[in-house]
């Protein structure tokens, strides 16, 4: 199973929010420059990780994102189903639909699979994957100037 971008960029935006000073609240502009990924895909996806309770953003003078305290230690595995869904990892119904779909054992094979998956993740949190060695590294990621 692959994420997809925009989930793989919600996690690092997480990440480098959990590792930030309080005081810091950087701006989406500041946290996609530091992580590297596009400032219009980040603002998409500030803006649903705003809307799951996980980053606090806020204008003006002293505004900035902040990751909030469910962001920083709910279940990674639960996050990881709002942001991807939960849908089949095939396309049994798509358009045709597999002919094989009344008496295939693979999707339920797959929908195990995929279940196993997140509830390895559902007792991590965000904290968790920031820890040594990975808590340094963010901090020590420069910020280059935004486009």
């Amino acid at each position: 199973m692959r994420l997809t971008k925009s989930t793989d960029i919600a996690l690092r935006i997480a990440m480098r929010l959990a590792v930030l000073d309080e005081s810091s609240n950087p701006t989406t502009r500041e946290v996609a420059a530091a992580m590297e990924v596009p400032y219009t895909h980040a603002a998409k996806v500030v803006s649903r990780l705003q809307h799951l309770g996980v980053v606090e953003a806020r204008r003006g003078r002293s505004g900035g994102l902040a990751l909030t305290t469910a962001g920083r230690t709910g279940s990674l595995g639960v996050l990881l189903r709002d942001l991807e869904g939960v849908g089949d990892v095939v396309g049994c119904e798509d358009d045709p639909p597999c002919p094989l779909r009344a008496a295939c054992r693979l999707r339920g094979a797959l929908r195990q699979a995929q279940e196993a998956f997140f509830a390895v993740l559902d007792p991590l949190s965000i904290e968790d994957l920031v820890a040594s060695p990975t808590g340094p590294v963010l901090l020590g990621l420069s910020v280059r100037p935004p486009d």
